[in-house]
Order: C-alpha cells, then structure tokens, then sequence
C-alpha cells in the first residue's frame, strides 16, 4: 500500500517549511519521545527463554520442548469446520453436525471478530506450546477439513471481511472434482497467507495404516500439496480425528512436527501430535459456539 509513504512525505514536507530552530527542537522532542516509548516497551515485555532452533521448512522453529512442558500450556481454541452449504432434504440428522449453514457461518465469523478473537496460524501455536511464545490476545485456530469447495468460496471471503487466516487440511484424491477444490484454488489459498495441511490421500481411518499406506496415504499426498504451494507441508489432521500411538513415529519420519485430532484427551507423551480441536456442530448458533469456545478449552 502507498498510504503509509504519502503520510511519510508529506511529514518531511512540513517539517522542512519550518524554521530552522523550531525545527531542531521538534526533532529532538520527538527523537526523545521514540526513544522512551522503546524503552517502556522493552521493560514491560516478559523475558522469553532463547530456546535452540531447528530448520523446519520454510522458517525456523525451535525443538519440541518436554511433553510436560507443552501440557502445562493453556490450551489455545481450535476450531474444525468441515462442509460448510445449507442443508439439504437428504442430509442425515447425523450428517448435519457436520454441516455448517452458510448464514450460520458468516454469524459465526462476526461474532468471533466482534468478541474480539485473533487467529492464529500453525507456526504460531507451535512456538507457543513449546517456548511460551507471545501470541494475540484472545487467540484462536480455524481449521477446515477435506477440500469443500465452498471452503474456498464461501469461508476464505468471509474471514477476509475480519483479517483471519485459516488453515486447510486437504484430502487430495478429490482435487479438481466436482464440488471440491482444484490445485489451483488451493495455491491461491497458500498464497493469500492461510497455511495448507496434508489430511491423507483418500481419508481412510489411519489406525488402520500399514506397509504400503504410508506412502500412498501420507507420502505422496504431502509431496503433492508442496508442489503446489512451493511450501513444505508440516501439519497433519487425522480422518475422523482418529490416531494411535504408532502411526506417530511414521508422521515424524516424513517431516510433520505436529498433528490435530478432534476433542479426545491429549496424549501425555506426544501432545504436539494430538492436539485437540473443537468440531463446530451444524445445529449450534454463534452464541452456542462462543459459549463452548469459553468451556472447551
């Protein structure tokens, strides 16, 4: 944007009309008051520790702390979306808890705004979880799974309207179909700043992989999605939100440093691989979501 440089010219416009000794003083008086206010600010943030880093993608990142560590965290609000269209005649009773209506969720967006709440990225709570990193006041994650379209259409220009980024995790078998996202619309996502996560190939249940399925599920997937976006790919969502003790080992060996659930309990040896989320229910309103924001997490 050009605003900024046109308010700084104009400034250095003003200030050489000035006389040359009122100038000086104004000058000096405003160099003074920099300075004070990046002292006061200096004193008033909290130490943070200066753990080691370790390359991991596409910036840095510091090493996992101690599981302890990262359970003795306040948990930050994550919440799943996955299709999100008005209900149809055919739509299941149970079918619905997964689908968000479009009114519902542009309510739910406004509200999370006009609450106050900022989203956050991957990187972001990852820091968080394992230094303490600062983060925005009221933090929160929107998450969404398995390449709806109107993901795409309908949820990223809604969270435009507020200044919210999300994260999609994408099922790459349905890429191009009808009524799912193509790779296309999938790098301007990556592009736009929100942050693109592997969700399998073809969303089978993972405690069921073995052999060959961590390349077809995992492997290639991932190799895809980064082709796409030019990005690595760290982040991984479970199908169905379910995950077992020994898949974990396998998401390590292929580069992820942390993987999301849904609301099952955090496993007390690799937290950073079960981190909860919160599934937003078709049949809740704006204020039933905040009020199980406020009592979930």
């Amino acid at each position: 944007m050009n605003f900024p440089n046109t308010i700084s010219q104009f400034k250095k416009t003003v200030l050489l009309a000035l006389p040359g000794t009122f100038l000086i003083l104004m000058l000096g008086n405003c160099q003074s008051k920099q300075q004070d206010k990046q002292l006061a600010t200096t004193v008033n943030q909290p130490e943070k520790a200066q753990p080691a880093e370790t390359a991991t993608g596409d910036m840095k990142l510091s090493k996992p702390a101690p599981a302890t560590v990262v359970l003795g965290r306040k948990q930050i609000p994550i919440l799943c979306y996955h299709q999100i269209r008005n209900w149809k005649p055919t739509d299941s009773k149970t079918s619905k808890d997964y689908i968000v209506q479009e009114s519902d969720f542009r309510e739910q967006m406004k509200m999370l705004a006009d609450s106050g709440y900022h989203t956050i990225l991957p990187d972001q709570l990852y820091q968080y979880l394992n230094t303490g990193a600062a983060l925005p006041t009221k933090p929160i994650m929107l998450t969404f799974d398995d390449t709806n379209l109107p993901q795409y259409t309908l949820a990223a220009p809604e969270m435009k309207k507020y200044g919210f980024k999300g994260v999609f995790f994408i099922m790459t078998v349905s890429l191009g179909r009808p009524h799912y996202m193509s790779k296309a619309q999938v790098k301007e996502l990556s592009d736009a700043g929100h942050v693109i996560g592997s969700h399998t190939w073809d969303h089978h249940n993972f405690k069921k992989y073995q052999g060959q399925d961590w390349v077809t599920q995992i492997e290639k997937p991932t190799k895809t999605l980064e082709t796409i976006t030019g990005k690595s790919i760290k982040y991984f969502a479970y199908p169905f939100g379910l995950w077992n003790e020994q898949g974990i080992p396998e998401l390590k060996k292929r580069g992820f440093i942390a993987a999301f659930q849904l609301s099952e309990k955090r496993d007390s040896i690799e937290p950073l691989f079960t981190i909860r989320r919160l599934l937003a229910s078709g049949y809740w309103s704006a204020h039933t979501l905040s009020n199980n924001i406020k009592h979930s997490f």
